[in-house]
């Protein structure tokens, strides 16, 4: 029978055998070709003197027990530490379109244009780089030439507002008709065109249907940008004549005549960006989003918070919600930096559905009408409908709505394409003329956004309209407002505690205007729940929501 010490002596000596055995399991390795190497907060001891300097002299051993702590053959293969493969080179090491001698001198022509900007290419890149690992991987997954993670490009310059003169939407690019097709909801609350997950996944279905169609890529892309038929047009036309079929032999529209080497072009600068003297912005091989289901509406300024970004960067990466809320019937879903994930989920988990939009109760006025009310709230009747249990829009003075309300100031819902996404309605006063003029890669998003004006406003005073075509050299003229005079009006819902003089030392308003503003008499008591109109001067507003 073997003594305490002994038995002490074999567990020890067992422990190491067993420490030694997890060292020489194989490496895991992650699907960007990067070596992951174990890693532990325990030390792991495989030799003697490692295990003298932890817990001492052991007492005597065995020659067997002593063989266990010596060092091991090392049989292993040579691991040399790596870097991570770059965005880029996977994008290259994805290219599969051919390109054939006659495209060179078209193709060439596309690269002296942008050789002449080499900053377009790092202002593309920059707004690209939040959306640019999701479709490289989305494209690997189905197996599709990575060169088409390139086409928003061309397609939008990778603006996820970019609105083209025939209705296009997103960085694909879909018309309202062929987004329907594809699956992307198109309603008040939501544009699924500018969905950058629901967008990307019906652009690839499309490019793959067009690639079963045609059976090259050339003339799936050019199908893309012009429509089946123009091409099978085109393919037929030249069967008759007897000639050749390929893209580079069809006679196309212009514009899709350029589509194609276009798109190479920017191919050829990634593929060889010394080649043509640029320096291209680094963009991370690692996953920068997530996609988080929320179960049930959410107001967009109460879900920044939460996830701790800005407004900006949630429109930036949900862009298909055209208002301060997702919308009430779905998607219910959040796309947030994969950083933010986790701090967002625990806040998700403590939050009840109920305070994830913040609901008034308005008293029915005699006259007012369903469809009046819901523009007053800047929603609309069908919602007004279902949270109410209506049936029609029949409605009786006397009697309460609940209406969602925005829970953030309106400054903290910023505007989108829609130009409808804050709570509230700028008045415009007098100010100062700018003559903007038009370069490339502008459009009217940017432009109104750059300035601070609406899209509707900025296309009036040039006699357009937003979907109208800005060209190179163009001039426009913008009215910038005396911020001292920009007024927004908002919504405010009253709470305990609330009073007259409060509300007002918080606006930084009178009590004669709060009166004005929403009929009240010198004798009405505020109660929690009661909705009040403002017109507040946003540069001395105080308030912190609405």
């Amino acid at each position: 029978m073997l003594s305490i010490k002994q038995l002490s002596n074999h567990l020890l000596a067992l422990t190491a055998l067993l420490s030694l055995t997890a060292c020489n399991k194989p490496f895991n390795t992650v699907k960007s070709d990067t070596t992951a190497l174990p890693s532990s907060s325990k030390v792991t001891l495989t030799n003697l003197s490692e295990w003298q300097k932890a817990y001492g002299e052991p007492q005597q051993l065995t020659q067997n027990e002593q063989t266990l702590f010596q060092d091991p053959p090392d049989i292993s293969p040579q691991i040399t530490a790596q870097p991570a493969i770059e965005l880029w080179q996977r994008i290259r090491n994805g290219y599969a379109i051919k390109v054939s001698a006659e495209s060179q001198p078209t193709i060439e022509k596309h690269l002296a244009r942008f050789r002449k900007h080499p900053n377009y290419i790092n202002r593309v890149v920059d707004r690209a780089s939040p959306y640019l690992y999701y479709i490289v991987d989305q494209l690997e997954r189905r197996n599709m030439p990575l060169e088409l993670a390139l086409l928003p490009v061309v397609e939008s310059a990778y603006k996820p507002y970019a609105l083209s003169s025939g209705s296009a939407a997103g960085i694909w690019q879909f018309i309202p008709s062929t987004g329907k097709v594809y699956g992307l909801e198109q309603n008040w609350w939501y544009d699924g065109r500018r969905d950058i997950i629901e967008s990307t996944r019906a652009a690839l279905d499309y490019l793959e249907k067009l690639h079963n169609d045609f059976g090259t890529w050339p003339l799936a892309l050019a199908a893309y940008n012009s429509g089946e038929g123009t091409v099978g047009r085109a393919i037929r036309r030249n069967k008759k004549a007897g000639k050749g079929t390929d893209f580079w032999s069809l006679k196309l529209p212009r514009e899709t005549s350029a589509y194609v080497p276009k798109l190479l072009a920017i191919s050829a600068l990634i593929r060889q960006p010394e080649k043509y003297n640029l320096t291209l912005n680094s963009v991370d091989n690692s996953p920068y989003l997530t996609i988080i289901e929320t179960g049930s509406q959410f107001d967009l300024a109460l879900a920044a918070k939460l996830a701790g970004i800005t407004t900006d960067e949630i429109y930036l990466l949900n862009p298909g919600y055209n208002r301060w809320a997702t919308s009430p019937d779905g998607p219910h879903r959040l796309v947030l930096p994969i950083s933010q994930a986790a701090s967002f989920q625990q806040a998700l988990l403590l939050m009840p559905v109920e305070d994830r939009v913040q609901w008034t109760r308005h008293k029915i006025q005699s006259g007012e009408s369903l469809s009046r009310i819901a523009s007053h709230y800047k929603t609309t009747t069908t919602v007004l409908q279902k949270a109410n249990g209506l049936t029609n829009s029949f409605i009786r003075s006397g009697k309460y709505l609940l209406i969602p309300v925005a829970q953030g100031m309106a400054t903290d819902y910023p505007d989108t394409m829609t130009a409808n996404l804050t709570t509230s309605k700028t008045l415009q006063s007098k100010g100062n003329k700018k003559i903007h003029t038009v370069v490339s890669g502008d459009t009217w998003w940017d432009i109104a956004k750059l300035n601070n004006v609406a899209i509707k406003e900025l296309a009036r005073w040039n006699k357009m309209k937003p979907k109208d075509t800005l060209h190179l050299g163009q001039k426009l003229v913008i009215w910038q407002q005396d911020k001292t005079k920009t007024t927004n009006i908002i919504n405010y819902t009253t709470k305990t505690g609330d009073s007259l003089w409060k509300i007002s030392q918080q606006f930084n308003v009178s009590i004669a205007e709060l009166r004005e503003w929403n009929g009240l008499s010198d004798r009405t008591i505020l109660k929690p729940g009661l909705n009040l109109t403002l017109h507040i001067n946003t540069n001395k507003a105080q308030g912190k929501s609405i």
